[in-house]
């Protein structure tokens, strides 16, 4: 390993390292992407920094200082896989920009959706898309389950639809003379929930066991669900006839939220251009293995974060708590949805340490879905998105040294 890294080690090694004198003091140069295949990162990890990049940060008090790296992280992160071979930080975050790039090939013109999608993927969570028909909504998990060279099952949800159906059955073999489970639609690394809302509570019910623990328990065993995992569900506000709304429980298994809107004229314009003969999945190839995501995952769970970054993010998740507006406020899930949704948006800009930015970047998508207005709110059209947009306002910045 080339001078001037820092591996994640333990605390003996760390203070081995100290007592040799063995440090990373020596400088080196920036390294440039060039054209085989390599990008150039918004900010270039692999650069010595004395002092992070200055945050752009919003709200109604200012930060003092900046934030600062731990002693044993400097120059360069390098992640330590199973395999025993080693992955820098900006290697992986390239892979995770390819991804970006195959879906945004299939989605015109929505590049927050991609990026926010991505970004929980990253985190370790579940996505529900949410929005009128016709937008992109599953074209979206699509294309996100198809650029990774993951396994992937859809499931289309209707009122007919039995938990059974989604998690699996034992059945009787007779030439055994005794019941074997069949997987289900569910064991796979990437499900697609296709209008979710129209399956029946106990249906929808037989995804919160997966969802949490990434099992499913069936005839009393528990059955592993394989990593990466993750749920992509969509519906249709619009439509209500025939649908149940998820409960509670359920959309607060759920990382984040995500509205596609409509396209702009030039992005529709551009999609009749290059889409309107043939379907844009049909020539999207995977970018990416499932390995790679595993290696993403395990980089983006060794992102640094300040403990005053940590009580910020606890004060804007208690104070959805007791805002006047909300009956029901975010729970502890929220919290750790929101700290490691920030650590995968700090990993996508080539960071290894997460700025009060990318909390408040993310509270409206990951929070907002979560939260229950008053009746009083509802009749004033007080959204949860903006509540959760004066929270941020309103509460101040946590000082980083």
């Amino acid at each position: 390993m080339p001078p001037g890294c820092a591996t994640f080690a333990t605390d003996s090694q760390v203070s081995d390292r100290e007592e040799s004198g063995a440090g990373c003091g020596e400088r080196h140069p920036r390294r440039m992407r060039g054209a085989g295949n390599r990008v150039q990162l918004r900010q270039d990890v692999l650069s010595e920094r004395s002092t992070p990049p200055p945050a752009r940060l919003s709200g109604p008090a200012a930060v003092a200082g900046s934030p600062r790296r731990p002693a044993d992280e400097e120059d360069r992160v390098v992640v330590e896989m199973d395999t025993g071979a080693e992955r820098t930080l900006d290697d992986l975050v390239e892979i995770a920009h390819r991804i970006g790039a195959a879906i945004e090939s299939v989605i015109e013109g929505k590049p927050g959706a991609v990026r926010l999608a991505l970004t929980v993927l990253l985190a370790e969570g579940h996505v529900l898309i949410e929005d009128v028909p016709g937008v992109g909504k599953t074209m979206l998990a699509k294309a996100l389950a198809k650029s990774t060279h993951c396994s992937v099952q859809r499931i289309q949800f209707t009122p007919d639809l039995l938990p059974s159906d989604i998690t699996g059955v034992s059945a009787y073999n007779q030439e055994r003379r005794e019941f074997e489970f069949k997987p289900g639609p569910v064991f796979a690394n990437i499900v697609v929930s296709d209008e979710i809302n129209r399956a029946s509570p106990k249906t929808q019910s037989a995804l919160l066991e997966c969802m949490e623990e990434r099992q499913v328990t069936v005839d009393g065993t528990s059955y592993p669900l394989e990593r990466p995992f993750m749920v992509i569900a969509t519906q249709n506000p619009i439509e209500m006839e025939g649908t149940y709304p998820l409960p509670e429980a359920q959309r607060d298994r759920f990382t984040a939220r995500i509205f596609m809107g409509y396209p702009s004229a030039e992005a529709e314009l551009a999609m009749l251009d290059l889409h309107g003969s043939t379907s844009p999945l049909d020539s999207l190839v995977p970018v990416a293995s499932a390995a790679d995501v595993r290696d993403l995952i395990a980089a983006v769970r060794r992102v640094h974060v300040a403990d005053g970054l940590k009580e910020y993010v606890v004060s804007l998740v208690n104070a959805t708590r007791s805002a006047p507006d909300l009956r029901l406020g975010a729970s502890p899930r929220a919290t750790l949805h929101l700290l490691r949704a920030s650590r995968a948006r700090a990993a996508l800009d080539g960071r290894d340490f997460v700025l009060p930015d990318d909390v408040q970047a993310l509270a409206g998508p990951v929070l907002a879905h979560r939260l229950l207005p008053t009746a009083e709110a509802m009749m004033e059209r007080q959204l949860p998105d903006q509540v959760v947009a004066g929270l941020v306002e309103r509460i101040p910045l946590p000082r980083l040294r």
